[in-house]
């Protein structure tokens, strides 16, 4: 297929009412866990993308009934836990890293065997860590040197629970423990250094998984889930995505007058690390009609241009905002002074090609970046930066898309090379933010 180009434009000012597509992390963890329940999972909000199609063709190839419906209902038939069956083919996940470690983890302590492979992007990005811990659960796997793709799963017949510390802070790894602990005997325990993103959890509880939380004995917190239960149905209303929500959030701060409310925004406190930093860098961004919808919290977001100020962001916020570093960069790109990100040890383990398309994106609009182990340093331009580049995006989406918010407040336009990943998590992205006032086109210089 060939690159499809886009270009963002200095705007004016960015107006209006939107809603962003649904949470994509709990929507893979919805049609996850909607495989492993016992009758009919009802699932409203789901982003109707890329990533999330090929979760649930991986799902209906271990066993599970998966349907979109005209109406944008999902709904799922499970299998209950213990239930899946060998796949006939292999398991495509495209770029979808969550999808895979959630996958990997139900296979891990299921006898079964598939192959999981994915896109050039997904093939680059090693999976040793999650690895370790589901081999010492009783699984086995081969894969290329790192634990790359394409990855053979064999799972443990009788499958052990385990009680492991995360060596770094990470819902992904955290996720794929207890998703494999479901189908083991007795109590896995996870230990994380500090909190991270807890929609597993949450999730869990939803579908009547037990699930506690208690202090670890030596810091930290330890996860612990009571394996081979039940899973009941469940009918949901995913809330936005907060990670798709920054992008015309950060677009709308850097234009003078700008006046945009976000509907429906997920406000888990595990993931407003993005609002938190912005908030400090002077950002006009009001929270209104807090509710609970479901185990989570919601809220709508009133966003208004602001002149952003460069901050230190300390290392334990960092898990709360992993996804959103490409377009936090852009926020702190056009910040008067020096941001500076601490605890990029997790971001660099998971996405190191996503932060090397940062760091050279950045430079190439005229940015002073530097990446110094785990801390991130960006020397704002204290408005709009020069702009006028070709950014190469690694066909990664959260970049492609920061670097079209950034054009847009920029002094010369700004295109990416490729569009066409944009698809996996926000496909519409161009004509909503059209449709706020942005001047976003396809085309090249």
């Amino acid at each position: 297929m060939p690159p499809q180009p886009l270009i963002a434009r200095p705007s004016g000012k960015l107006a209006g009412t939107v809603r962003v597509p649904g949470d994509k992390s709990m929507a893979h963890h919805a049609l996850v866990l909607g495989a492993l329940a016992v009758g009919r999972t009802r699932i409203k909000g789901l982003p109707d993308s890329a990533d999330l199609h090929a979760t649930a063709a991986a799902l209906r190839a271990l066993g599970a009934q998966v349907t979109r419906h005209d109406d944008g209902l999902w709904t799922v038939d499970g299998v209950g836990v213990g239930g899946l069956g060998e796949p006939a083919q292999v398991l495509d996940l495209g770029t979808s890293r969550t999808g895979l470690c959630l996958l990997m983890g139900l296979v891990a302590t299921h006898p079964v065997t598939a192959v999981f492979t994915g896109g050039a992007l997904l093939a680059k990005r090693p999976m040793a860590r999650i690895l370790r811990p589901l081999e010492m659960m009783g699984a086995q796997f081969v894969a290329r040197r790192g634990g790359l793709l394409p990855i053979t799963a064999i799972g443990a017949a009788l499958p052990m629970p385990i009680d492991y510390r995360l060596p770094v802070a990470s819902a992904q790894v955290k996720s794929a423990i207890l998703l494999a602990g479901l189908n083991a005997a007795g109590t896995t325990g996870v230990i994380e250094p500090w909190p991270t993103r807890d929609h597993t959890e949450r999730m869990l509880r939803t579908f009547g998984a037990r699930v506690t939380v208690e202090p670890a004995a030596d810091g930290g917190s330890r996860i612990l889930l009571t394996g081979q239960p039940e899973l009941a149905p469940a009918t949901l209303d995913l809330p936005a995505d907060p990670s798709s929500a920054a992008l015309p959030m950060v677009a709308a701060l850097a234009l003078a007058g700008s006046d945009v409310t976000l509907l429906d925004v997920a406000l888990n406190p595990l993931r407003t690390g993005l609002i938190s930093t912005l908030q400090e860098m002077g950002a006009a961004i009001e929270i209104l009609n807090p509710r609970q919808v479901g185990n989570e919290p919601v809220g709508d977001l009133r966003v208004r241009a602001s002149r952003l100020k460069g901050i230190t962001v300390p290392a334990e916020r960092a898990p709360s905002m992993i996804e959103e570093y490409p377009i936090l960069a852009a926020a702190a790109a056009q910040a008067a002074g020096v941001t500076v990100f601490r605890g990029l040890n997790e971001f660099r383990a998971r996405e190191g090609e996503r932060l090397t398309a940062v760091v050279n994106g950045l430079a190439a609009c005229g940015v002073r970046i530097a990446v110094d182990h785990d801390t991130l340093t960006i020397q704002g331009a204290g408005g709009p930066v020069p702009g006028g580049s070709r950014i190469e995006t690694g066909r990664d989406h959260r970049v492609a898309m920061a670097f079209l918010a950034l054009g847009l407040g920029a002094k010369a336009a700004v295109e990416i090379d490729d569009a066409a990943a944009i698809e996996t998590s926000f496909p519409d992205f161009a004509g909503l933010m059209r449709g706020l006032g942005a001047d976003i086109s396809t085309g090249t210089f």
